[in-house]
């Protein structure tokens, strides 16, 4: 395990290796509740980074609120902002875990597999190009100010990039099909509290 400036991280091994110590690793994933349906590690529960409320999750904590708190996500970005949510908040235990859910099935550590669903990555590249080419084509067989929708897509990414958020990436979280109707919560907290299931933001 290493030290960040602001958070620890550790490697999907560790991890792996700490859960089959018989250590009780408190994990949240931070993904959205049909990302999280689709595949994750057996040891998470699932606390969307878009509905993250960083006290309320260490007070359902309860005693073991000063325990390492691990955070993972698909590759490690979404996890990265949860855990400067929780340190911005006063907590310092908390623990990215370095190339999230992915990292995880492809070193073939235990997960639950589900109904299969797109990444919001994929949702979000969808969405951008979409509305690149149409407002493109609008502006060129209709009117030019049509084009003002794929120069606002590209400002959008260009502060993204900049800023490290996604505002297309937190609405489209939000949309219907990237709900689900029953909880899926894969382990309660060790005070035997379960994680909310709702929404999600941006992208890895």
């Amino acid at each position: 395990m290493t030290t960040a400036t602001t958070f620890k991280t550790i490697t999907c091994r560790e991890l792996n290796e700490l859960c089959q110590s018989g250590q009780n690793v408190d994990l949240i994933d931070v993904r959205t509740p049909v990302e999280f349906r689709e595949v994750h590690s057996i040891h998470a529960r699932n606390v969307p980074l878009d509905s993250l409320k960083p006290n309320a999750v260490m007070t359902a904590r309860g005693a073991a609120a000063e325990q390492p708190l691990y955070v993972i996500c698909r590759s490690g970005n979404r996890s990265s902002k949860a855990c400067e949510a929780f340190v911005a908040a006063g907590f310092t235990n908390i623990v990215n875990v370095e190339g999230g859910t992915k990292a995880w099935d492809e070193a073939g550590y235990s997960v639950k597999r589900g109904k299969k669903a797109m990444s919001l990555e994929r949702q979000v590249r969808i969405a951008a190009g979409f509305l690149v080419f149409s407002g493109t084509v609008l502006g060129f067989f209709h009117h030019e100010y049509w084009l003002g929708i794929p120069a606002f897509v590209g400002a959008g990414l260009v502060f993204a990039g900049i800023t490290d958020t996604c505002g297309m990436g937190m609405l489209i979280s939000k949309m219907p099909w990237n709900q689900v109707k029953d909880s899926c919560q894969a382990a309660p907290t060790p005070s035997g509290n379960a994680g909310t299931s709702a929404g999600g933001s941006c992208c890895g």
